[in-house]
């Protein structure tokens, strides 16, 4: 005997469950700037720990073994031998759910909840990132008029204390308007970099770093005033998970449905203030 509406209930589990999880997966990576873990790396919790230990390593000095000139070198004695400093940082691990119930009356798609649930998740995620970048990258730089200046400046910055590795910059939303407002002037007339903001919405790669708006890089999460946007590399942060998103449905009899509960073992840390540059009013 088929029922119409067994997708969502306890008899057809697999109808309800599959599409479900799947939808708040795909709709978590795809929402979240940083779950992909491609802005910030991401590293692995196992099973039955609450935290993770990362190692902050520091730089390192080479030593030139002087040439005699005559094809030897100087080997009188071994060049001393140097570590990096083996500072460690620990992160701990917050579980991050969302709960809905999915009544057996009613025509809601399974995919439908599970995106929202899994958009419910990638946003906490970008919000305790947020706070990460916020207080853990040092005193914020006082903006000026002209933001793009202020960017290329926050880079200058990060260069000159050592850092040679790729940067990206988070944008707040309400900093995106002024960034368009340079990007639209003359100053980038006719360049690509303007053609494809104006044709896309896209601030794009602006200084050979790819700028990314976030709605979640606002005063309630920095602590800022007004943050304006926030420039740094791979290793000036770092994420830990356990398990990536998971998804749980139960029959609740009580309510005629389903619990449908969303969560992620996440946590987040700033590992080197000196790898990022924070620009906002304090």
């Amino acid at each position: 005997m088929a029922y119409a509406n067994e997708y969502g209930s306890g008899i057809n589990l697999d109808a309800l469950m599959v599409p479900t999880q799947a939808a708040t997966v795909f709709a978590a990576q795809e929402n979240s700037l940083y779950l992909p873990g491609l802005i910030i790396p991401s590293v692995s919790v196992a099973a039955g720990s609450a935290s993770a230990q990362v190692a902050v390593m520091g730089s390192v000095d080479a030593t030139v073994v002087t040439n005699n000139g005559d094809g030897t070198q100087e080997i009188e004695a071994d060049f001393a031998s140097t570590l990096p400093t083996n500072t460690k940082k620990s992160i701990n691990l917050d579980l991050i759910a969302a709960r809905t119930v999915l009544r057996d009356l009613g025509g809601i798609d399974p995919s439908e909840m599970g995106r929202v649930m899994g958009n419910a998740i990638a946003a906490e995620v970008d919000k305790q990132v947020s706070v990460a970048i916020g207080t853990g990258l040092g005193t914020a730089v006082a903006p000026t008029s002209n933001l793009l200046n202020d960017l290329y400046d926050a880079i200058g910055t990060i260069r000159a204390a050592g850092e040679t590795g790729a940067l990206n910059c988070i944008v707040a939303a309400t900093s995106y308007k002024g960034f368009m407002e340079k990007i639209g002037s003359s100053a980038f007339a006719g360049g690509e970099t303007q053609n494809a903001a104006m044709r896309t919405g896209f601030i794009g790669m602006i200084a050979g770093v790819p700028c990314y708006v976030s709605s979640h890089f606002n005063a309630t999460n920095t602590g800022l005033t007004t943050p304006d946007f926030a420039v740094f590399s791979q290793d000036a942060l770092r994420m830990a998970m356990q398990g990536g998103v998971n998804l749980e449905v139960e029959r609740r009899a009580a309510a005629v449905g389903n619990d449908i509960v969303a969560s992620a073992a996440f946590g987040v840390t700033a590992l080197d203030a000196t790898r990022g540059v924070v620009v906002g009013t304090a």
